[in-house]
């Protein structure tokens, strides 16, 4: 055998034996004739010591040894002195006394020093060397607990009677909020497959077909611009049950992350999590996205602003909109006032205003003239607000009220160090409306996807009120980042048909792009409801990353490319006559 252990199992149990390992050299340091080496792998590091007594030969040879040569040695575990033992890994009490050593694989000089955890190393960099950045410990923790999370997972999910079942890669292009990478086909030409950007009718189909409870480890795909939580290709943990509603969605899942973070981290999360409805989170915190590791809450001061004598926040109101408030314990200072009134504008809020408290509870600043003392001291005891406080708030259509306080509250806890508790804070997020505006035309566009089911006592609302029906749709948070969707679907042909028609499809459009599912949910398709959380997402939070990346194996960069292996790339011309393409130049901007 090449080794009889690996760099990290080594312990005092083993003192006296013989052992042979092999694994890459992390460390080497000459002491004098001694020659040491911390030899890893991906299980820990082993100690080498290389004594030239047993011989010159040996020695010369450890003497050219480099970072990241692949080795193999052999020779007795003994206790290291006391001195210097270490307490802070498994085999830091032991070394290995070389007889003998094989350089297996030379290496060149690393583009960047792969025994330092700190180092800073541009992200380029190590996703063009991804395979070396990979060798770091920290990067193996990351893939060790994302095994462990999933294989917690599918046996949480497994013991609960649920199938594991994979769905196609190459599917028919259907409208899932993003858009959709097109496969051309070669044996049909002019017609293209679609990846997938969630299995979202395939489960749907296994519940029609009978399947009962269904997971997959799905691989989905999303054109869409990145971002730090974002990756073309991901991977998520698809569930569909049959016969459920929100409560077996809530208990199943809080369930699998559970034994997930058991396994992956070792950490207990407690159950139940809380749920605010849609409308709370955002009249709270300004988010569908609440981080609620910390305070600063926002008070709806709708009802204070509306009697007050000014006009601009009664013409708000009037209009139906909201005014938000917020306490800021000890006081602005005018830069500070302007980072805040700058993050509501970057939501679309015209400004910010503020008052400040001073004593008895008397108000000031440009808007204190508007304030009799009942609206004074109703906002005072709205926000608890106190003497040396300043009160901000903003008003508007209630959406971008709430998320431009929800932006001025992220940002106050930046500028104020606010303490955030420690842990997992996760929760639930439910009852979203149905549908949301289009940013260019104001048309209902699905907030989920259109086969969310509405709230039946909003039916009759699809075609007067679109955007007053409410889903059965809810969202996993945990500490400000949505880990997941899911909702209850829609299972009767003609209610799916109306939400479709809500949607602006033709009935045309509707039989083309869905005809199939439709017939499917007129054959006796029983309730079902689904969830879907990202698993990247999820590993990231569950290491405490803060980009994704550094949980997948081989992920793109900002820009969607691998500077690893270069794609996306050319193709040959031939390879594109086969399919019937040809390439259109990009027209220059402005034209």
């Amino acid at each position: 055998m090449l080794r009889t252990h690996t760099c990290g199992e080594l312990n005092e149990s083993n003192v006296g034996q013989e052992a042979a390992l092999c694994g890459w050299v992390w460390k080497s340091r000459d002491l004098g004739g001694l020659f040491f080496v911390d030899l890893r792998d991906r299980y820990g590091f082993t100690q080498l010591v290389v004594d030239p007594a047993v011989g010159k030969g040996l020695h010369k040879a450890a003497s050219k040894l480099r970072g990241e040569y692949v080795v193999r040695v052999a020779g007795e575990v003994r206790l290291r002195p006391e001195e210097q033992r270490r307490d802070d890994a498994p085999t830091g009490a032991v070394e290995l006394r070389v007889r003998e050593l094989e350089v297996l694989a030379r290496a060149q000089t690393p583009p960047f020093n792969l025994a330092e955890e700190e180092l800073e190393v541009h992200e380029e960099l190590r996703l063009e060397y991804r395979y070396l950045d990979l060798r770091r410990p920290h990067m193996q923790r990351n893939l060790a607990v994302r095994h462990r999370a999933v294989k917690a997972i599918r046996d949480y999910l497994s013991a609960r009677g649920f199938l594991e079942v994979e769905t196609p890669i190459l599917m028919r292009s259907t409208p899932e909020g993003a858009r959709d990478y097109l496969v051309p086909s070669r044996i049909h030409r002019g017609k293209f497959y679609a990846l997938p950007q969630s299995p979202q009718i395939y489960k749907q189909l296994l519940m029609a077909a009978g399947v009962d409870r269904y997971f997959q480890i799905a691989r989905c795909f999303r054109d869409e611009d990145q971002r730090a939580d974002r990756q073309p290709e991901f991977t998520q943990l698809d569930v569909e049950m049959s016969f459920a509603g929100e409560e077996d969605i809530f208990e199943i899942t809080e369930g699998v992350f559970a034994a997930s973070f058991r396994d992956g981290v070792g950490v207990e999360l407690a159950t139940p999590w809380p749920r605010l409805s849609w409308r709370e989170a955002m009249s709270r915190y300004g988010r569908d996205k609440p981080d609620a590791r910390f305070g600063l809450l926002l008070d709806d001061a709708t009802d204070i602003f509306a009697e007050t004598s000014a006009e601009i926040f009664r013409k708000i109101v009037d209009a139906g909109g909201s005014v938000f408030a917020l306490r800021v314990p000890g006081g602005l200072s005018r830069k500070q006032l302007d980072e805040l009134e700058a993050a509501a504008k970057a939501e679309g809020a015209g400004g910010l205003a503020s008052l400040k408290v001073g004593p008895g509870g008397a108000l000031s600043g440009v808007l204190a003239k508007f304030f009799d003392d009942g609206a004074a001291a109703a906002l005072l005891a709205k926000t608890g607000a106190e003497e040396g406080d300043v009160v901000v708030a903003c008003g508007g259509p209630f959406e971008t009220a709430a998320a431009a306080m929800g932006s001025v509250r992220l940002r106050l806890a930046e500028m104020s160090n606010v303490k955030k508790e420690e842990g997992f804070h996760f929760l639930w997020v439910t009852d979203f409306p149905l549908f949301e505006r289009d940013a260019s035309t104001g048309e209902p566009v699905p907030s989920h996807h259109p086969f969310t089911s509405p709230r039946l006592e909003d039916v009759d609302k699809l075609e007067a009120a679109p955007f007053d029906v409410m889903s059965r749709a809810y969202d996993v948070v945990v500490n400000g980042v949505e880990l997941g969707s899911g909702s209850v679907r829609i299972h009767d042909a003609a209610l799916q048909r109306r939400v479709f028609q809500a949607f602006g499809y033709t009935d045309d459009e509707i039989e083309t792009r869905f005809g199939f599912f439709l017939r499917a949910l007129e054959y006796g398709t029983p309730p079902h409801a689904g969830i879907a959380p990202g698993l990247d997402r999820w590993i990231m939070v569950m290491c405490g990353e803060e980009s994704i990346r550094e949980v997948i194996a081989f992920p793109k960069t900002l820009r969607a490319s691998s500077p690893m292996d270069g794609s996306p790339a050319p193709v040959a011309r031939e390879q594109l006559d086969e399919l019937g393409l040809s390439l259109k130049e990009k027209e220059p901007e402005g034209k």
